[in-house]
């Protein structure tokens, strides 16, 4: 997906989360150094938005404990990743050492845990891009404006629903953000007691995305796995 610019870190952006320790991990697994105190330079090969990178970030944490590794350490390492993004390096460096977690290159881009197992995180979990875009055009090529906004594109979105297989219609604004649009449908199909996942083309779509950045063609369908949450009310 891009290149770092300064480190050797790469990006991460294909499907292994975590590989094997190899022949060529082997001389690794028993270096530690501590985190380096700097943020990861490096370019997309396509320019992107600000959120399409949280969205990136959002299906990769969602689907890294699918693959093999302890799920405790994905959830340190996602710790540390915001701590880093938030320049809290003492902060990451605790969470990386109460987790026993060693830092061959000094980075999350490759480290492994006490038993051995290698991970790897992506640059774009840890940084944005050198070219990252500031605005991101509609569909009309009008530009983005804040969450709330009226103005933007009215879109109608076919939505599947994974509880009923049924498609409903949607309407909201090409500047809503995936959050906003999800709270749209909660109101529309009675889901406030419900999680949503909203996938296209394959791929989930994070909340922070907005519609204008999804490129969802005209009647195709966007899925929406629902997740009934059961409330137990408590009679005082």
């Amino acid at each position: 997906m891009g290149g770092c610019v300064g480190t050797n870190a790469r990006d991460g952006s294909g499907s292994s989360r975590r590989t094997s320790s190899g022949e060529g991990s082997a001389s690794l697994r028993g270096k530690n150094v501590p985190l380096r105190h700097e943020k990861i330079r490096w370019k997309s090969d396509m320019p992107l938005t600000e959120g399409q990178v949280r969205s990136k970030r959002d299906e990769f944490w969602d689907t890294a404990p699918a693959f093999e590794g302890r799920s405790e350490i994905w959830d340190a390492l996602k710790a540390a990743a915001l701590a880093i993004e938030n320049q809290d390096y003492d902060l990451a460096q605790a969470i990386i050492d109460g987790a026993n977690i060693m830092l061959p290159n000094g980075t999350l881009t490759d480290c492994y845990d006490e038993l051995g197992t290698r991970y790897q995180l992506p640059v774009y979990c840890l940084s944005y891009p050198l070219n990252i875009l500031q605005r991101s055009p509609d569909k009309e090529g009008e530009v983005e404006v804040g969450e709330g906004s009226v103005e933007g594109e009215e879109v109608v979105l076919k939505v599947r629903l994974s509880t009923t297989s049924k498609d409903v219609k949607l309407t909201v604004r090409s500047t809503d953000t995936i959050a906003t649009s999800k709270k749209k449908l909660a109101m529309q199909e009675n889901l406030f007691d419900a999680r949503q996942r909203w996938f296209y083309g394959g791929k989930l779509l994070g909340d922070r995305l907005h519609v204008c950045e999804c490129n969802i063609q005209h009647n195709y369908v966007v899925q929406a796995i629902i997740t009934e949450e059961i409330l137990t009310a408590v009679e005082s």
